[in-house]
């Protein structure tokens, strides 16, 4: 499987009951695993992903983002995500507050921020997201917490260095990269435009 230069892999789980659609399993993870040695980021929009986290660690993820709006309980999951050898991220809806996350910044590795409402490819990018980033990233540093603040949903050229500048540091981008005629191409603008912000 060619990378086209990207730095990770974010692969979308959903179930079709935390979100609308259904993807894929863990077995498909894990058939991908044997293709790539890219980091996987594994995004789990599932209603309780406590239940998984050790299929889809045994499946080759190496990075287990989940929701705090999910039915499992946040810290039992962190760990849980941690005694499997796995990084722990927490993912936010645009309409769940950065409160939500504040209590959980000395369990977690990374913070993921949407964009968009989780479950569909190629929506808007919500710009009044980028206040949240610049809180969280407030909050990390006033913790003195070195967390990777992930953005996803509706990230171009443009909007890429609207998040750096709020803060974020990960960048998940779908349809821009997979609709560019030149998907490395793509990731170079994309690298090029958050190093420039």
């Amino acid at each position: 499987m060619e990378d086209a230069g990207a730095d990770w892999l974010h692969i979308d789980v959903m179930d079709g009951l935390f979100v609308p659609n259904l993807t894929l399993g863990a077995p498909i993870v894990k058939c991908l695993r044997s293709s790539s040695a890219l980091p996987f980021d594994v995004h789990l929009m599932i209603e309780d992903p406590i239940r998984y986290v050790e299929d889809f660690a045994r499946a080759g993820a190496d990075i287990i983002s989940f929701h705090a709006e999910s039915k499992s309980d946040a810290r039992a999951t962190i760990r849980r995500i941690h005694d499997a050898g796995c990084r722990a991220a927490l993912a936010v809806k645009p309409n769940t507050c950065a409160r939500a996350v504040l209590p959980l910044l000395e369990e977690l590795d990374m913070i993921l921020v949407m964009t968009v409402e989780p479950g569909f490819g190629g929506q808007k990018f919500m710009a009044d997201m980028m206040h949240k980033i610049t809180r969280l990233r407030r909050a990390c540093d006033e913790a003195g917490r070195q967390i990777n603040i992930q953005v996803d949903g509706g990230i171009t050229p443009e909007t890429i260095a609207q998040a750096a500048q709020a803060g974020a540091n990960v960048f998940v981008a779908g349809s821009a990269v997979f609709n560019a005629p030149d998907a490395a191409e793509m990731i170079r603008q994309l690298r090029a435009a958050a190093s420039n912000a």
